[in-house]
C-alpha cells in the first residue's frame, strides 16, 4: 500500500533560508587534506572559503557533484550538471550563482538573493555575509548561474 505523505517538502524555500541562515557561520571555516604528508587547511581558516561555501550548499541539494575549493572548480561542476550561464544584463533569478572578477589574483563566488542582495564568503569576517551584489560598486559581476530547479 503507497501512502501518500502529509506533506510536501519545500526544497526551493529551504534552499534560500540555508544560504541567508549561513551569515556569520564558521562551518566553511576549514577544509582539510594531506598535502605532501602535512595537514594542510586548503581554505586557509576562512580567508578562501567562497568556493567551498558555494560548493558544499550546492551538494547539500544535489545541484553539483562535489565540494570544491576554488571557483573555477565550482564553475566546471556547474556546467555539468544542468547550470547554464546567463547574461549579467538578463533578471537573475534569487538564488542563481554569482561569480565576480578577480582581484588579488582570486575570483569570488556567492549566492543571489534577489533585491541586489547576495551571500558570499567575507575574506576579512572568514565567514558568509549578505552583501550588496556589486558589493556597492567596487567589483564586477563576470558571470552568472542559473538552473532549471530555481524556476
Amino acid at each position: 500500500m503507497n501512502k501518500k505523505s502529509p506533506f510536501k517538502l519545500l526544497v526551493k524555500e529551504t534552499y534560500f533560508t540555508m544560504i541567508r541562515n549561513s551569515c556569520g557561520a564558521d562551518l566553511w571555516r576549514h577544509n582539510y587534506a594531506l598535502v605532501k604528508g602535512s595537514k594542510c587547511d586548503l581554505v586557509q581558516n576562512g580567508k578562501k572559503s567562497c568556493a567551498f561555501f558555494v560548493s558544499s550548499i550546492l551538494k547539500m541539494f544535489d545541484l553539483i557533484s562535489g565540494l570544491h575549493t576554488t571557483v573555477l572548480g565550482v564553475e566546471k561542476d556547474l556546467k555539468q550538471n544542468g547550470w547554464q550561464e546567463i547574461p549579467i544584463s538578463s533578471k537573475i533569478p534569487k538564488g542563481s550563482i554569482l561569480v565576480w572578477e578577480k582581484q588579488r589574483g582570486h575570483y569570488h563566488i556567492g549566492f543571489y538573493l534577489g533585491k541586489e542582495e547576495a551571500v558570499s564568503n567575507s575574506q576579512m569576517k572568514k565567514c558568509p555575509l549578505l552583501h550588496d551584489w556589486t558589493f556597492h560598486k567596487k567589483r564586477k559581476i563576470i558571470r552568472a548561474y542559473q538552473h532549471h530547479f530555481l524556476q
